[in-house]
C-alpha cells in the first residue's frame, strides 16, 4: 500500500479561510473559517492550529497546495506566499491547484461545469470531463451564455468554496510538474498601477 505524504492544502481565493492537513494515516482534518477579508492576520496562527491538534509541526508536512485563481486578487497573494515560503523553508513540492478544477472535486462524479459568479453580469466557467481532470481552462464570460453553455446532464457546481479536504486529497497523489504555483486571474485587477503619466508631480 502506498502511503501518500503528510499534505497541508490553502485556499484563501473566495470568502473564507480553507484549510486541510492530509495525514499519514490518510484521515484528513479541516479548519474553516467565514472571513472575506484579514486572512494574513490569522493564517499561520490556524495553520499551526490544525497542525498541533493533529499531533504534528512544520516539520512534518511533505507537500503543499494552494488554490491559484481565479478568485481575491488578495487573497490569492496571500495564499501562494504562504504556500511558496513553506516550501521554500522547508524544501519541499508546492503545487498550485487552479480554483475552478478545485471546486470541481466537490462534485461525485462527470462531467462537471463550474460556474462561479464573477460580478457584472459575468462569470468564470470550465468544462471538466471528471472531477479533478483538467479542462480547457477557465474563461469568463456573460453568465447568461456560460448557462447556455452546459451540456444537458452535466453536474453543476456554483459555489465558489473548496472541498478543502477533497483538494488535499488530490494534491498528495498530484504530479507537482503539472501544478506550477501561479496565478491565474483570468479578469486582471481592478486596481491599476500608476503609470509615470499619473503620479502627480511637485511643482518647484
Amino acid at each position: 500500500m502506498t502511503t501518500l505524504p503528510i499534505t497541508l492544502a490553502i485556499d484563501t481565493a473566495a470568502p473564507r479561510l480553507n484549510l486541510a492537513l492530509l495525514r499519514a494515516d490518510g484521515g484528513v482534518d479541516v479548519l474553516v473559517e467565514d472571513i472575506a477579508k484579514g486572512h494574513a492576520e490569522i493564517l499561520f496562527d490556524r495553520i499551526g492550529t490544525l497542525l498541533e491538534r493533529n499531533g504534528l509541526g512544520y516539520v512534518d508536512v511533505e507537500r503543499v497546495a494552494v488554490t491559484t485563481g481565479p478568485g481575491s486578487f488578495t487573497g490569492l497573494r496571500i495564499g501562494l506566499s504562504a504556500a511558496r515560503g513553506l516550501g521554500v523553508a522547508r524544501n519541499i513540492p508546492v503545487l498550485g491547484i487552479p480554483s475552478l478544477l478545485a471546486v470541481s472535486l466537490g462534485a461525485a462524479t462527470g462531467p462537471v461545469a463550474v460556474l462561479i459568479d464573477a460580478r457584472r453580469d459575468e462569470a468564470y466557467f470550465e468544462l471538466f470531463p471528471a472531477p479533478g481532470v483538467v479542462g480547457e481552462g477557465p474563461m469568463l464570460v456573460g453568465m447568461t451564455s456560460a448557462r447556455e453553455k452546459i451540456p444537458e446532464g452535466v453536474v453543476l457546481i456554483e459555489s465558489p468554496f473548496v472541498d478543502i479536504g477533497a483538494m488535499a486529497r488530490f494534491a498528495a497523489a498530484a504530479d507537482p510538474q503539472r501544478f506550477p504555483p501561479h496565478a491565474s486571474y483570468v479578469r486582471d485587477a481592478d486596481a491599476k498601477p500608476q503609470d509615470a503619466a499619473r503620479i502627480p508631480r511637485r511643482v518647484p
